[in-house]
């Protein structure tokens, strides 16, 4: 197996985050930031502009490097690097663009996260504290 990279897009709008819900993969019916894999030669920002677009239908700015965890999936037998972003929300409306993805998209307050948190997302918080 072999270890992938993936990112998360924390997006902030009116003082709170963005989260989805995922499911039919790894972590489903956990919360989680739009993002996804990073593709060969492509940049951090542009990762970050192409997934939210992609998932959420919204275009963002202000993309700043967050923080970066190791997450290891035991049962699902995965490992990934995961980049964490923050970024503002820009424009455009709020989508649900992969429905096969994510059950719903949802703002909600960074000191007042929904649970269960995706594994990336809790780790994140256990390495960097409170998403701010």
């Amino acid at each position: 197996m072999n270890v992938r990279v993936g990112l998360g897009v924390c997006i902030f709008k009116d003082d709170k985050v963005l989260l989805g819900c995922r499911k039919g993969s790894h972590g489903e019916n956990t919360w989680s930031f739009p993002g996804g894999h990073l593709e060969f030669n492509e940049s951090w920002d542009d990762c970050a502009i192409r997934e939210t677009k992609e998932e959420t239908n919204i275009e963002i700015e202000n993309i700043k490097l967050m923080g970066i965890t190791n997450d290891i999936f035991k049962n699902e037998n995965k490992h990934y690097i995961t980049i964490f972003m923050k970024a503002n929300y820009k424009k455009g409306e709020l989508t649900l663009m992969e429905p096969n993805k994510c059950e719903k998209w949802q703002w909600f307050d960074p000191n007042n996260l929904p649970s269960p948190l995706f594994l990336p997302l809790k780790n994140y918080i256990s390495e960097y504290g409170k998403i701010k």
